[in-house]
């Protein structure tokens, strides 16, 4: 199995995008990249501990690539926004693919490139190793799948996901 770890936006989008697709065991929120040596969703939404709201992704490479994985990632979320997706704003919501390896770094700048032309504005997703990662709490977990009725799951949530879910039909 192999692991990719993203940040875009807030976590139960980019988690839902990856739930019952072909190739993936899980998709799990989490935190990534920042100084807390114990992050949780209140001190990470607060903005100061440098934690990005994240995605782990465990997935059979002999199914689904790392790079068709960040395609979704890129499908999912809009890429161009500085430090928010939407009305989520602040750095705990940046664009990011936390890299493991060279290879992932290369593949995750080869992929930015080529997506490059389906933006009008400049993609500002950042690539960074992968540190003091953290997996959120409980609740989160399936949190759209399980909150369906919930404010923001209809109106943020379900739209995103209804437009991964079109354009990658063949992944699910």
């Amino acid at each position: 199995m192999a692991r990719a770890v993203l940040g875009g936006g807030c976590f139960w989008c980019v988690e839902g995008a990856y739930k019952d697709m072909k190739g993936v065991k899980s998709a799990l929120p989490g935190y990534a990249g920042g100084h807390d040596p114990k992050p949780n969703y209140n001190s990470v939404c607060g903005g100061g501990t440098g934690h990005a709201e994240v995605v782990e992704v465990i997935f059979d490479e002999s199914v689904i690539s790392y790079e068709t994985i960040l395609e979704v990632f890129f499908t999912v979320h809009d890429p161009t926004q500085l430090n928010r997706q939407g009305n989520d704003i602040g750095t705990q919501y940046r664009s990011a693919i936390f890299y493991l390896d060279d290879d992932q770094k290369l593949t995750a700048d080869k992929v930015i490139d080529d997506f490059q032309k389906y933006f009008d504005d400049e993609i500002v997703t950042e690539v960074t190793e992968l540190s003091n990662y953290h997996e959120a709490e409980e609740y989160h977990h399936n949190y759209f799948q399980l909150n369906p009725g919930n404010g923001y799951c209809q109106m943020v949530v379900a739209p995103k996901l209804r437009k991964v879910r079109q354009k990658m039909a063949h992944l699910y």
